[in-house]
């Protein structure tokens, strides 16, 4: 009997040493490369990034939403909102999904109780109304404007379709704000 648990625990043993041979042979023929942007990005198909600015450095923030606001488009706005349905309901009293139903938001009180909604503490602790210039900075880039926020949305980088789902989000109220930025 023992013979027989001597071949078993060699062959155990070999398939342990097989493994982890095959593991240090793959680590030498594979060399890993870093991932340059996101595999894993959602948004609507655009440059996920910013332009550069005029200098060659990184833009540090969102243009300026004002001199837009006046042209922006509700339905091209409403057309741009299509990429937010997966996480978001836009009808008065629609239920929560993974983020917050977003009727009546502007002019909200940032990570207001909104039908249950659990905020990330990063957006509670914002403070605020959704202002156009909050919205601007928000759904430029989420993480930029509440770093460590659960939203996982990179962002629109097109200042108009900003502008535009600004617009929209500010149609869906019962009285809508009058729209404006510093």
């Amino acid at each position: 009997m023992s013979f027989e648990a001597n071949k078993i625990a060699g062959a155990i043993l070999g398939a342990m040493i097989l493994a982890m041979l095959s593991g240090i042979i793959a680590n030498i023929l594979v060399h890993p490369m870093p991932l340059e942007k996101p595999a894993y990005a959602i948004a609507g198909g655009e440059e996920t990034a910013a332009a550069p600015a005029a200098g060659g450095g990184a833009a540090a923030g969102p243009e300026p939403i004002g001199p837009l606001l006046a042209s922006a488009d509700v339905n091209a706005g409403k057309d741009k909102a299509k990429l937010c349905v997966t996480c978001h309901t836009f009808d008065k009293g629609g239920p929560n999904r993974i983020g917050p139903n977003l009727f009546g938001i502007v002019g909200d009180e940032i990570a207001h109780e909104r039908g249950g909604f659990s905020f990330s503490d990063a957006l509670k602790g914002k403070g605020g109304t959704w202002t156009a210039d909050n919205l601007n900075e928000w759904l430029w880039k989420p993480q930029s404007f509440a770093k460590g926020t659960k939203m996982t949305f990179v962002g629109l980088p097109k200042a108009q379709d900003r502008a535009n789902v600004i617009a929209y989000l500010n149609s869906l109220s019962d009285s809508p704000k009058p729209l404006t930025a510093k």
